[in-house]
């Protein structure tokens, strides 16, 4: 059973072992606290690069890294596998799949889950990419589908319909996976299947508003959308999905309305928080995420954090972005309120310092803006490639990561185009 408060240092419980979570299990390590990890996966996930599984640049164990493996030398920390179901708050306690769990303090860091903006059907046939699980998936697919379309002989609709791929969304992760997606078919595919006419391939990025990228300056919005038509992906911007019955998608551009069949459509299009934050009884806002205070606690609960997907943080007037910089960041913020708290002072306003913004469109091209610093192409790359790099977990692992982007920017290789069922 989980560590529970009785005789015991005050007890803190992460809930949810991403980048926030992690990081704040790492801080609280050196404090005189114990700490109870609860996630559902044994293992940290390294989501930024989710979309390389699914195009075959990466392996799994190189995104994933084992929780129990960071903190082999804190005896202060314990990991319980189990998924969180619900909160008693008045008595401390988050509800488990494996039983309660109680605290003292409660850090909620639960990540964000993919918001379908209430379409079933598109829940239902499209693929998603949040998970470990999603992102495998997702490449098993795409490879059955050209092996299936290379035994096609008498049917050109249906070739047609497994060879036009659509991703829906216009932030980094569908102008990444769109990106790969494209070099995949035209270089590592196109040397396997020597019946198939890759320039037959038919891939569509769709965003429903006027822009991709719409944290990044116009100037390299525009030169993201040039790098996608050079790479033969057909930019659709202002375009609405209205329905996907997992054989037709159904897209609107001011009034009309087109039908395309298709049997992949991958949906990038919105995240939102994990349906357990909602059942703290908390405020929360249309994506699910739990309203805090300056100090990142809970409106009405001052036991309780919450940070990254799981917290709606808003500072000159607007909400937090989802990434990675702003959960470590109140992560940081959250760990010293709670020591503060715990010796009796006062606590402290989190405020996010904005690192920039930065996205790959393929191997050697990315975009990258902070502040009036603007840059593209292969510098910006090699920076992308640096500071993801730098946060993944394991030397070993950034030492093989490294070779395969290499190997993948010169020759093309993808050896992780494997159908692991």
């Amino acid at each position: 059973m989980p560590r529970t408060t009785i005789g015991k240092r005050p007890h803190v419980v992460i809930l949810g072992a991403g980048f926030g979570g992690i990081k704040a299990a790492q801080l609280l390590a050196k404090e005189d606290v114990d700490v109870t990890i609860v996630d559902k996966h044994n293992y940290h996930l390294f989501q930024p690069l989710l979309y390389q599984v699914s195009t075959s640049i990466l392996s799994e164990d190189e995104i994933s890294y084992p929780i129990r493996a960071f903190f082999q030398k804190n005896d202060n920390i314990d990991f319980f596998m189990a998924e969180a179901t619900g909160f008693d708050p008045a008595n401390n306690v988050v509800k488990t799949t494996h039983g309660d769990v109680t605290y003292d303090y409660l850090i909620i860091a639960t990540g964000a889950t993919t918001n379908y903006f209430g379409m079933k059907s598109v829940e239902e046939h499209s693929y998603p990419m949040k998970t470990l699980r999603e992102s495998t998936l997702l490449r098993n697919h795409l490879i059955r589908t050209f092996e299936r379309a290379s035994r096609v002989e008498n049917d050109a609709e249906l070739k047609k319909a497994l060879m036009t791929i659509i991703v829906v969304g216009g932030g980094p992760t569908g102008i990444e996976e769109s990106g790969a997606i494209s070099e995949l078919v035209h270089s590592a595919m196109k040397k396997d299947y020597h019946n198939l006419d890759m320039n037959d391939v038919d891939i569509k990025l769709i965003e429903a508003t006027d822009k991709v990228l719409p944290m990044m300056p116009e100037a390299l919005r525009n030169n993201t959308v040039d790098v996608l038509r050079k790479k033969s992906v057909d930019v659709r911007l202002k375009t609405a999905v209205q329905d996907y019955d997992g054989e037709y998608i159904t897209l609107k551009h001011d009034d009309k309305v087109e039908k395309i069949r298709t049997r992949t459509v991958i949906w990038a299009a919105g995240v939102k928080a994990q349906p357990v934050v909602a059942k703290l009884g908390a405020e929360v806002d249309r994506a699910g995420r739990v309203i805090v205070e300056k100090t990142t606690q809970v409106k009405g609960f001052p036991a309780i954090y919450a940070i990254g997907d799981s917290a709606h943080f808003e500072q000159d007037g607007r909400p937090l972005p989802t990434i990675a910089p702003a959960a470590y960041e109140a992560a940081e913020t959250t760990v010293k309120n709670i020591m503060h708290v715990i010796r009796g002072e006062a606590q402290e306003t989190f405020v996010y310092k904005d690192l920039g913004s930065m996205a790959t469109i393929g191997a050697g091209d990315a975009v990258m803006f902070k502040g009036v610093m603007k840059s593209k192409g292969l510098f910006a790359w090699i920076a992308w490639m640096a500071v993801h790099v730098l946060r993944l977990a394991g030397p070993l692992t950034n030492v093989t990561v490294v070779f395969k982007w290499v190997m993948n920017y010169f020759f093309g290789v993808r050896m992780a185009r494997i159908i692991r069922d």
